[in-house]
């Protein structure tokens, strides 16, 4: 649905730029993206969403974790009322940079319980090893055992699996016969297909060699290998490379009934739009970001109509590519900075002091391509909050 504008003047509020100048910005004033009711039927859109950091919480907030849990979960009410799929626990709610194992568990679980009340909802929550520290006496059994603990609380508590990259098996595995090894133990054991992530190096330097090489291509054959032998139990695969070819190529490999989720935050729309041979679905930290225009783009999609899809998308990319720029992993903050602006959380800040890791002048570019997007649900809220982040840095 086009945007359209606010009637009154919008607001105007001063921006830093990189040559270190601030100038005034006046925001376009157009009205939010709005997606029409129902559900989404070509495409499966997951949101891998964040989490909501307790502001208030009497602890040490780049050690410990507490979480507003009432903005947390009405966040991924947002989310499935727009049609869309959550996506929990995953790196985009920090796993890895400050959330742990501890607080995901509970995260799981209530956000699990959560789904069950609202009819239609979907979401599958990340199985990992992150609660065992990569060293050199980490056995592949002791990854397996990892694996194992995760999935099963997953299970235990009525949920699906997304079974996500491990540092500590990049850390002992030493050829991809390890890797078929953990996969093939890990995926004969789950109720239900589950989805396998591979998350790049660009995400996580730490997953540098995953699949036993550091060749693409070698990479790319060992989960195939993977995936043809165990595919009843794989419901799709994600891959986080931001290479749109290679995943595509990927793709028409794959055996029948096996998605391929976009994890291509730089190109998501050409894949998921996708070609004569085929689309990817989605699973998407950038749609956190866009959700109302993910939902609007793939309802475009139900109806036919790949140039609506096309022109919703557009702007969105440019947003994206920005949020997700080097370094990658830092894209949280963005992600997180959307849902301060749009009014999704009281606050701007984040588990580990997080919000800390982009600077002014990225969020002030931000701020500007979300409003080009029509990604601003309040635009005098928005240039309100911004107004206050800068007062912070002595930008008054």
């Amino acid at each position: 649905m086009a945007s359209m504008l606010h009637w009154g003047m919008p607001p105007t509020l001063k921006l830093p730029r990189a040559d270190g100048t601030i100038v005034p910005f006046t925001l376009s004033g157009r009205a939010p993206i709005a997606s029409p009711a129902g559900p989404i039927t070509s495409r499966i859109g997951m949101a891998a969403v964040h989490v909501v950091a307790d502001p208030l919480a009497p602890i040490n907030p780049t050690l410990d974790v507490a979480l507003d849990w009432d903005a947390t979960l009405r966040f991924r009410h947002h989310v499935w009322s727009l049609g869309l799929a959550v996506a929990e626990a995953m790196d985009t709610s920090q796993r890895g940079m400050g959330f742990d194992w501890a607080a995901a568990k509970e995260l799981i679980k209530r956000s699990v319980a959560e789904s069950k009340t609202v009819p239609g909802a979907v979401l599958a929550s990340g199985a990992g090893t992150d609660h065992l520290e990569p060293g050199p006496r980490v056995t592949l059994a002791d990854v397996e055992a990892a694996y194992e603990e995760q999935c099963a609380w997953i299970e235990g508590c009525g949920g699906r699996i997304i079974l996500m990259a491990s540092r500590a098996l990049a850390a002992c595995a030493k050829s991809p016969d390890d890797y078929v090894k953990v996969y093939g133990r890990i995926l004969s054991q789950a109720r239900e297909p589950v989805i396998v992530h591979w998350l790049g190096e660009m995400f996580d330097p730490a997953l540098a060699g995953y699949w036993g090489s550091s060749d693409r291509d070698r990479q790319v054959e060992a989960l195939l290998a993977i995936v043809t032998e165990y595919a009843a139990k794989i419901d799709g695969v994600k891959i986080s490379l931001l290479d749109q070819a290679r995943e595509i190529a990927m793709r028409r490999r794959f055996p029948k009934g096996v998605r391929m989720y976009t994890g291509d935050d730089f190109d998501y729309p050409t894949t998921i739009g996708g070609d004569a041979h085929g689309y990817s679905d989605a699973l998407l930290g950038i749609f956190d970001v866009i959700a109302p225009a993910a939902s609007a783009a793939l309802h475009a999609l139900d109806r036919g109509d790949r140039a609506e899809f096309d022109r919703i998308l557009a702007p969105t990319l440019t947003l994206s590519r920005h949020v997700f720029g080097a370094p990658t992993r830092f894209y949280k903050t963005g992600v997180v900075f959307a849902a301060y602006l749009n009014g999704h959380q009281s606050h701007f800040r984040m588990v580990g002091g997080l919000e800390s890791a982009r600077s002014l002048v990225h969020l002030g570019e931000q701020l500007r391509l979300m409003d080009a997007a029509g990604l601003l649900r309040d635009p005098e809220m928005a240039a309100t909050r911004m107004r206050r982040v800068l007062a912070v840095a002595g930008i008054e």
